[in-house]
């Protein structure tokens, strides 16, 4: 059992001074077979904790129907064993570029802009989270004399109230009952919040009595003075030290240079302070869990959906691998340390050999939303993919477009994100704005949508926003009415055997638009697994699952361009491999056809 305290300048451990020098990884972001090997990497950088979220949608997929509700007092137990303290944020919003900012979709559907405000419905779902959640951390405080871990108390030595709430909101009443709440169910280690370094931001999203950290990427000694105007005792801490950045599809960032981290570093080191690594181990989004932005100076504009890698420039590559800021990092880090470091483990097994997939079975979207869509709902409005328990997917709308009438411009209002259009059969244009225009139709005319999310908003003031169509329908001036909805959640394909009932069929002789749909096929490894990329040649934007296991979004914008493939996943022999083409597929027979592959992780 240890004493983990606030002091007047310090954290103080069993009465002395304590630094955290500590690092993001994410445990839902990591393959759980490489826990143990990336936990290891964070302690040969120089670090001495271990920080995550907890993503409620990911364990909360419905209400009252947990998945894997345990993984994280597995991975606080993996840190312990690693000889990591741990700094748990349960949110229960977390931003992290994570769908919804980690909130269920069927709440903040009825919600709306009721979450993250004292709202009794609200506060009622988010107590019943944490007292399924929250027992594992209970029983994982460094101040429990036993526990999981054996006696001597657990590896948590403090817990985030929400997050950045100062960025979205003022209501001191609901950050009071989130910290009453954490409280109430057993938190008896230091809470604390975290905010940018702004007066309006820390005055917004402060707690009287708990502990206030700031979060930024240079510029320590004006960030920490800003602080002090609004906590003048208390340890300083960095909680989110921005050594990189993540991407959006369709843009390119600009690396950070890791000279010029390492001496932001430094500086917040010099300043006496703790740190937080965000990140040091970035991970990768798997599932399609990946958020979007809105563009913008106050966070209003164009979507801006998110890439499936959560690199992030970080220390630790998504691979797990030492990148050149690694080092540097790791020199300054070894200034600070209490004795020597820890060498880096053995290198994670990489593929060998490179695997090209045979793809052999097609079947198109249609078929498969007959076999494991949702109902159709029939409504005046279009329903929202909210009110078709939708949280990642599409969903399919069609309307007729009465006659005899001219012809006049059907517009799609409220769209988001993406939507392929057919009009009687033929295929149109793919839309993308919030006011489309699928152009001028004439009736009778039978019309259907195929409509993606491509991620909840994670941050800024429209977090909680709806997906589908969320406006209507008009032709000229008129709303169409009665529009059919049905919706495809991606989790309907995570099991292998739900599949064994789609009707696939031999892959057409031609790719191309008409081509979209479901692919199915073999990667054979004549060599042990190990960790590879997949890379998809000629296909333009949809999903990836290798034995059941949804390795993520691909999208020929970039600038990602293959998807990580842990060796975890992979057995050697035949491997499954599922596609689900959304706009346009390759041709997969004939000359010049290029068929997916795996292949070993570039150094």
């Amino acid at each position: 059992m240890a004493q983990f305290v606030v002091g007047e300048r310090d954290f103080m451990l069993d009465g002395r001074p304590l630094r955290l020098l500590s690092g993001a990884l994410h445990y839902f972001r990591v393959h759980e077979a490489q826990w143990d090997h990336r936990l290891a990497m964070l302690r040969a950088l120089g670090l001495n904790c271990v920080e995550t979220y907890v993503p409620w949608n990911l364990h909360e997929p419905r209400p009252g129907a947990f998945r894997d509700p345990e993984a994280l007092g597995r991975f606080l137990d993996a840190a312990q064993a690693a000889g990591l303290w741990a700094i748990v944020r349960p949110g229960p919003y977390i931003c992290a570029e994570w769908e919804n900012g980690g909130l269920p979709e069927w709440l903040t559907g009825p919600l709306g802009r009721r979450v993250r405000t004292r709202d009794a419905a609200y506060l009622r779902a988010v107590d019943a989270w944490f007292a399924r959640l929250l027992p594992q951390v209970v029983a994982r405080q460094c101040t429990e004399t036993s526990g999981p871990g054996g006696p001597g108390g657990g590896p948590v030595i403090m817990v985030q109230a929400e997050n950045e709430y100062g960025s979205y909101g003022s209501d001191a009443e609901y950050l009071a009952h989130i910290a009453q709440m954490l409280r109430e169910h057993g938190v008896r280690v230091p809470l604390f919040t975290s905010d940018g370094p702004e007066d309006h931001m820390l005055t917004g999203g402060s707690v009287p009595g708990v502990p206030a950290t700031v979060n930024f990427g240079s510029g320590a000694r004006e960030a920490f003075a800003t602080l002090r105007r609004h906590q003048p005792d208390g340890p300083l801490m960095c909680m989110e030290f921005w050594c990189g950045w993540f991407a959006h599809w369709g843009q390119r960032g600009v690396p950070r240079p890791p000279e010029d981290a390492a001496a932001a570093l430094r500086e917040i080191l010099e300043c006496g302070a703790s740190v937080n690594l965000y990140m040091a181990h970035g991970g990768t989004s798997f599932g399609g869990w990946a958020g979007a932005n809105r563009a913008g100076d106050l966070h209003d504009g164009e979507l801006e959906p998110t890439v499936t890698s959560y690199d992030y420039e970080a220390p630790i590559d998504e691979r797990g691998r030492p990148t050149e800021k690694f080092w540097r990092f790791r020199e300054v880090l070894a200034e600070f340390a209490d004795g020597p470091l820890p060498e880096l483990p053995e290198p994670v097994r990489r593929l060998a050999a490179p695997a090209r997939a045979v793809v052999a079975q097609w079947a198109p979207a249609e078929d498969v939303l007959e076999t494991l869509g949702g109902p159709e709902v029939t409504a005046g409005c279009p329903a929202t993919f909210e009110e078709l328990g939708v949280d990642r997917g599409v969903v399919r709308y069609r309307v007729e477009v009465p006659g005899p009438r001219g012809a006049y411009p059907l517009r799609v209002r409220g769209l988001r994100d993406r939507a392929v259009v057919f009009v009687d059969g033929v295929r149109g244009p793919v839309l993308e704005d919030e006011d489309a225009l699928v152009g001028e139709v004439t009736g009778p005319a039978s019309v259907e949508l195929w409509v993606e999310s491509l991620g909840r908003v994670n941050y800024g003031p429209r977090l909680a926003e709806s997906k589908g169509i969320t406006g209507g329908l008009l032709h000229e001036r008129q709303y169409l009415h009665g529009v059919r909805a049905r919706g495809l959640r991606l989790d309907a394909l995570e099991n292998a055997g739900a599949r064994a009932g789609i009707p696939f069929r031999a892959v057409p002789a031609e790719g191309g638009p008409a081509a979209t749909g479901f692919y199915r096929g073999t990667l054979t490894l004549a060599c042990r697994p190990g960790d590879a990329d997949l890379v998809l040649p000629g296909w333009t934007r949809g999903f990836a699952w290798i034995n059941g296991f949804n390795l993520g979004r691909y999208w020929d914008a970039g600038p990602q361009r293959a998807l990580f493939v842990p060796g975890p996943v992979l057995r050697e022999g035949e491997n499954e491999l599922l596609l689900w083409e959304l706009e346009s597929a390759p041709p997969l027979t004939g000359e010049g056809a290029a068929p997916p592959g795996l292949y070993p992780c570039a150094r």
